[in-house]
């Protein structure tokens, strides 16, 4: 069953796909955002946009890549899927990106079209920056030390090269496996989760950004999405959705309290669940916990999967415009 037909909407209003149609210019987003085009436009160098699972960070991302202006910046968005990526696949995803044809294998080569090619942009007078998602995946002092290293690209007025980085807290303890990177973190921003009036003010966009001119949700159904979500977007988005689900089922036009708690005790987000009864829920339902080392995804179970090769992470990439 679809609910769109019973509540007369024109699209899912709760998706998690970052779909930035349904982008929600929240007071710490909007600072956020600021403050990152700050970094990029002054060429700072190296910029980081840290949050919780679910906070917001990979449609800010998005986001911010479709507001550089392809006249003033050339500007690429990296997603990392997989923590195994080597130091030198990076290298050349970068270097592709940014429109260094055919990338050489060969690392010096390679370099030396990179700096070339970024040389290029500055007379044009085009800022090179490169957005990368899932940060907290870059894993290896390999890595780190390969960020430094493009960091030195410059010319005497400034740098040709500028890094934003959106991953979970445990960035920052990556970016220590080279100290001398982590010093060059020139601004640094934390989303934080939303609180009540962010929480109903959230709710009530997208159902606006869907079609409706109605609120589907009583303000004690919000009070209670916000306290099972704390103000975790993907989370209110999953509650929010599942409630008008089961409200469509039952012939409701309208979410309340009750309705909201029955969602909330079916999907293991109830706060009277201990912490390692509310983990055992949320991985029922196929989500993972806070704090999870693939937190945000889809749980995939016990079995024991295929390191995927670097070709077929390229290939990934490339069908699903992960760019």
């Amino acid at each position: 069953m679809n609910y769109l037909q019973h509540f007369q909407l024109n699209q899912e209003p709760f998706s998690n796909a970052p779909v930035t149609r349904f982008y929600y210019n929240s007071v710490q987003h909007s600072q956020a955002m600021v403050r990152l085009m700050f970094a990029v436009d002054n060429m700072r160098g190296l910029a980081l946009c840290i949050g919780d699972i679910g906070a917001g960070k990979t449609t800010l991302a998005r986001r911010m890549l479709d507001h550089m202006p392809e006249n003033q910046y050339e500007a690429a968005l990296l997603v990392i899927i997989h923590s195994g990526i080597t130091a030198s696949w990076l290298l050349r995803r970068i270097a592709l990106q940014l429109g260094v044809d055919s990338p050489a294998e060969e690392k010096l080569t390679l370099l030396s079209q990179l700096y070339q090619r970024l040389v290029q942009l500055y007379e044009q007078g085009k800022k090179a920056v490169v957005l990368i998602d899932e940060a907290q995946m870059l894993q290896s002092r390999e890595i780190m030390e390969e960020f430094r290293g493009l960091l030195n690209l410059e010319v005497p007025e400034r740098k040709l090269l500028s890094f934003v980085f959106f991953g979970l807290p445990d960035l920052d303890q990556n970016l220590m496996l080279d100290p001398p990177l982590a010093q060059r973190v020139a601004l640094r921003y934390r989303l934080e989760p939303f609180n009540l009036e962010s929480t109903e003010a959230y709710i009530k966009h997208r159902l606006r950004m869907s079609g409706s001119r109605k609120m589907f949700f009583t303000n004690q159904a919000v009070e209670r999405i916000h306290a099972h979500s704390r103000g975790v977007p993907r989370l209110i988005n999953t509650l929010c959705d599942n409630a008008l689900f089961e409200a469509a089922l039952g012939g409701k036009h309208v979410v309340d309290r009750a309705m909201v708690e029955r969602v909330a005790g079916m999907l293991g987000l109830d706060q009277e669940l201990d912490a390692s009864e509310a983990i055992q829920a949320r991985r029922a339902a196929g989500i993972l916990a806070p704090g999870e080392s693939s937190a945000g995804r889809i749980h995939p179970g016990r079995r024991v999967q295929r390191v995927p090769t670097m070709e077929e992470i390229d290939s990934f990439l490339d069908r699903h415009g992960k760019v």
